[in-house]
């Protein structure tokens, strides 16, 4: 048996998952936890990681690995994506997480993170022929799935708190203000020529932003039973949910059951993303996923270190920010 602790330092929020990994391939989610430190906040055009955000997240990161050590892990991967990987001081942040905690910080490409996310997906959900959509903080990675084989892979600068910060109000959000964002996604699309070949395919969606969606959705129907893992909405159904929400100020978005409060300056720039995929590629139905990075990092080891292969866990013991009360 192997304790494995999978850190995942976002744009947004920081996460870790520490996993039991067992000899027959299987895994026992040990702890979770997550932690909103918006690493991003502040950036800017010229990409620089602020000052207290560092210290905000140096200081979750501490706490992580002292979470860690207590549960005994074998093994400790601390991660980072959007925020760190864009960062014109990555270096000196690389530098003083090291010094302070004494781990050494992977910085995934986008496309390894996208990689991740892909084989989170394919192990956990009954796909073939489906565009996955991780919309984080700082960026979106979308992932072309054939015959459950990754055809093509991308991720695009356009995250929950980079078109927040850059086009869209903390309060109501403007016509005007909405039209300069869908011109940013689209710009970004539009520089993909794949997804002409992708058109009404569903769309399997994971971050915390896109599984809001699912979260509101299951309040609204009393299916709280039902995990997220695995919730299938309609593009219709997400429309909906993304109207009524950018209809809200940021005190109304706050009251909205499901939607986490925490994430509600940051939501419509959040959800955007998927609403424009599924307009762009004429997509009919979204499936959402609890399984993302992490997951795909545990899976990755089991394949690499264990002779049996990997068993997932069910649907309903995926959960990772769920809202049941």
């Amino acid at each position: 048996m192997t304790v494995i602790a999978i850190m995942d330092l976002g744009s947004n929020s920081t996460r870790m998952t520490i996993s039991d990994i067992k000899a027959d391939g299987s895994y026992d989610v040990l702890k979770r936890e997550q932690s909103m430190v918006r690493l991003s906040e502040g950036m800017g055009a010229d990409r620089v990681l602020q000052s207290d955000a560092m210290e905000r997240t140096i200081e979750v990161m501490v706490q992580f690995k002292e979470t860690a050590k207590a549960l005994k892990a074998d093994i400790i991967l601390p991660t980072a994506t959007a925020a760190v990987r864009q960062a014109a001081n990555q270096a000196d942040f690389i530098k003083k997480l090291a010094d302070v905690t004494g781990m050494q910080l992977r910085v995934l490409s986008g496309v390894e993170e996208a990689h991740y996310d892909y084989l989170a997906i394919v192990n956990t959900l009954p796909v073939k022929d489906v565009v996955i959509i991780d919309t984080g903080g700082g960026s979106v990675e979308l992932v072309w799935v054939k015959d459950r084989q990754m055809m093509q892979a991308v991720s695009l600068p356009v995250g929950a708190v980079n078109l927040s910060e850059s086009y869209l109000e903390q309060d109501l959000v403007t016509a005007a203000s909405l039209f300069k964002a869908i011109l940013a996604v689209e710009r970004q699309f539009n520089n993909i020529p794949w997804l002409q070949s992708v058109r009404e395919l569903p769309v399997v969606a994971l971050g915390g932003s896109n599984r809001t969606f699912a979260k509101i959705s299951r309040r609204e129907r009393k299916m709280m039973d039902l995990p997220i893992h695995g919730y299938t909405l309609t593009r219709e159904d997400v429309n909906d949910i993304f109207y009524r929400i950018l209809g809200q100020d940021l005190a109304g978005r706050r009251g909205i059951p499901g939607l986490g409060k925490d994430r509600a300056d940051i939501i419509v720039g959040g959800m955007l993303p998927l609403i424009m995929i599924l307009q762009y590629i004429s997509g009919i139905q979204v499936s959402f996923s609890q399984a993302g990075l992490r997951e795909g990092l545990v899976f990755e080891y089991i394949n690499q270190h264990n002779e049996n292969t990997l068993i997932p866990p069910m649907p309903d013991n995926m959960t990772i920010d769920d809202d049941r009360q």
